[in-house]
């Protein structure tokens, strides 16, 4: 199993791309890892996108879409005053996404 993670950073937040990359490493590695064993096989695919950009009103955007060995994930939110608590909450949501699965 190998995972591919594909991080996209909009001109504004060139300067944010550390922290993005950790905050994914972060929540992959600390809330995640319980639930992505569900998919751990030899051959599986795992694909995980973050998207990040700043809209007109200077707050933050993000999207992440995941495929895990063919299953299908999007989580998107806007207008967050903080990056972090953005990354951190769309990751809660493809948590308890992964949760639900059996």
């Amino acid at each position: 199993m190998e995972i591919q993670i594909k991080i996209h950073i909009w001109n504004e937040l060139t300067d944010s791309k550390e922290v993005v990359e950790r905050l994914v490493s972060e929540n992959l590695k600390n809330k995640l890892d319980q639930y992505l064993n569900k998919f751990d096989k030899a051959d599986a695919e795992w694909i995980i996108e973050v998207t990040t950009d700043k809209n007109k009103k200077w707050l933050f955007n993000a999207k992440i879409q995941a495929n895990l060995d063919g299953k299908t994930y999007r989580f998107e939110r806007e207008d967050y005053k903080k990056l972090d608590d953005l990354i951190n909450h769309l990751f809660d949501h493809f948590k308890e996404s992964l949760s639900k699965e059996k």
